[in-house]
């Protein structure tokens, strides 16, 4: 049997109790005769009693019985879903990241390739909840943050948290927390006090002056973590990936830029100190066409940033690697930088192809210049978004020129797809090869290429591979960040084989893909983050 890891990183996965792995891998015990996903939570058995196999029918045929606590036969029974994951594991992801604000229930049991009434019975038998309970949880969630942390009207707060009406709101709130939702607002004097925008920060001043020609007031907010965040690395990740035009890097530690939101451009500014390390909430600014874009705009962001990672986990284990360990010692709480859009990412990765990070940059600016969105009446002087910062990567000359025709959001793969290989060739000024990539991949995503965290990582790369110009490096690359595999690993990638190179004083020629590949076997099943600290401490040490 092919398994995705072996028996030592596969018993980390279940002593983590990693719900990423579920529907990857089954445990068996041979003491009890069960098997289980990696995340159930019954007590994790020694590791001499494990047995693990790639499929739930697996562990049936070698004599083992379901789990009747996680219920790892729970499956719709496809190939895709025996690849990646079960269907309330998956359901239940994405109704956290929102997926019930686009086409209710029915769309998301369309999603997942079931009935409603399956779906329902399912979220019922292992999640005790059905679909609507868990979204009204998540809005009553998102509720309370904002009655707590904004001076937002009660009308705003039910309007951007996804409530239909304030009957509906008041009703769910009661229900969740046993309270009014004006008991959660903080009284004047303690912190928070309400602006004219209807947006605060923590200490009661206006976080944004106007609404920046957009929608709705500004809504600051902060966003919590778990652990710290190595804030120096962050921001030098951010800054040497910035797309001009479409982010700005600033002097005191703040990030800003466009997000293409279901309902127009939004503005997303993250202040990330100034800061080796950062233990405090983060920061962030929203501004929104519409406050029902807040839920799903935040949902990127987090994800972008990382911040739902935890980092002790991860350096529970890689830090006690003799290569590794020193690295986690210097950086606690590095982040794998994700994505904004998986398409966007993986555009720019095919543009980023062989080149230099100042020349793709090059490539997106003018990609997002000529096919992005523009968004209106941005008040911050353009000159703000050109400013070099010292330490920064910085575009080669004329990277940015498209800045002076505005801010824009980055293309959808449908405009890109409508376009033609000969526009985006001339637009940014590429190679024949490298403009028929990136409009078969910009095809390829709008004819329903999915490219977002819980899809299968397997059949995903498959399908990039079969794209013309895509090779390994770049749907590794994808992998890493639109997918978020936090086992994701680039063996080819030649910063990363220089960092190994240097640590195992070994010479460059000999570090193979193929030895890095076995070098990195021990960190599974966390190599994403792996690959994170080897690719910093070459670039920034």
């Amino acid at each position: 049997m092919h398994l995705p890891l072996d028996a030592e990183s596969a018993h980390r996965a279940v002593a983590g109790r990693d719900p990423r792995w579920d529907g990857r891998l089954y445990l068996g015990v041979a003491t009890t005769g069960i098997y289980c996903r990696p995340s159930c939570p019954a007590r994790t058995p020694l590791p001499h009693h494990c047995q693990y196999f790639p499929t739930a029918a697996a562990a049936v045929a070698a004599g083992f019985r379901a789990c009747k606590r996680c219920r790892p036969d729970a499956l719709p029974g496809t190939r895709h879903w025996d690849a990646r994951g079960d269907l309330v594991a998956r359901a239940v992801r994405l109704i956290a990241d929102g997926a019930l604000d686009d086409g209710g229930v029915a769309a998301l049991a369309q999603r997942l390739a079931v009935s409603e009434r399956h779906l329902h019975r399912m979220l019922l038998a292992e999640a005790g909840a059905s679909a609507q309970q868990l979204g009204r949880t998540r809005r009553a969630h998102v509720a309370r943050t904002l009655i707590e942390q904004t001076g937002m009207p009660l009308s705003d707060v039910a309007f951007a948290a996804g409530f239909g009406s304030i009957r509906q709101f008041n009703d769910v709130m009661l229900a969740e927390f046993g309270a009014s939702p004006r008991s959660f607002r903080r009284p004047r004097g303690s912190g928070v006090a309400p602006s004219a925008s209807g947006t605060t920060t923590a200490d009661g001043t206006s976080a944004v002056d106007g609404q920046v020609g957009l929608g709705a007031p500004s809504i600051a907010l902060r966003l919590g973590y778990r652990g710290t965040i190595a804030a120096l690395t962050l921001r030098r990740t951010l800054a040497a990936h910035a797309i001009g035009g479409v982010e700005r890097i600033e002097i005191d530690g703040g990030h800003t830029r466009v997000v293409d939101a279901p309902s127009g451009p939004a503005i997303v500014r993250v202040d990330l100190g100034t800061e080796d390390v950062l233990d405090q909430p983060i920061a962030a600014t929203f501004q929104l066409a519409s406050l029902t874009d807040l839920m799903p705009v935040m949902t990127r962001v987090r994800r972008w940033l990382d911040l739902d990672a935890d980092p002790a986990l991860v350096a529970e284990h890689l830090g006690g690697d003799p290569l590794l360990g020193p690295l986690i010692a210097v950086r606690p709480g590095l982040r794998v930088l994700g994505a904004i859009d998986g398409a966007e990412v993986a555009v720019c990765a095919v543009l980023g192809q062989q080149v230099s990070v100042a020349i793709a940059r090059v490539f997106q600016s003018r990609i997002a210049a000529a096919f992005g969105a523009p968004v209106v009446g941005v008040q911050k002087p353009l000159a703000e978004m050109r400013k070099p910062l010292a330490g920064v990567p910085q575009p080669l000359a004329g990277g940015q020129k498209a800045l002076a025709d505005g801010v824009h959001t980055f293309p959808r793969a449908e405009v890109l797809a409508a376009a033609g290989p000969q526009a985006i060739r001339d637009a940014a000024n590429l190679t024949q090869a490298r403009a028929r990539t990136v409009h078969a991949l910009a095809t390829a995503i709008a004819e329903g290429l999915v490219l977002e965290p819980g899809v299968d990582p397997e059949g995903t790369r498959a399908a990039l591979l079969a794209l013309p110009g895509i090779g390994p490096w770049t749907a590794d690359y994808v992998n890493l960040r639109a997918l978020r595999d936090p086992d994701a690993f680039l063996p080819g990638d030649l910063v990363l084989r220089k960092a190994l190179a240097a640590a195992t004083s070994t010479p460059l020629k000999e570090l193979t893909p193929r030895i890095a590949e076995t070098l990195a076997q021990p960190w599974r099943p966390w190599r994403s983050y792996a690959l994170q600290h080897l690719w910093t401490q070459e670039v920034y040490a």
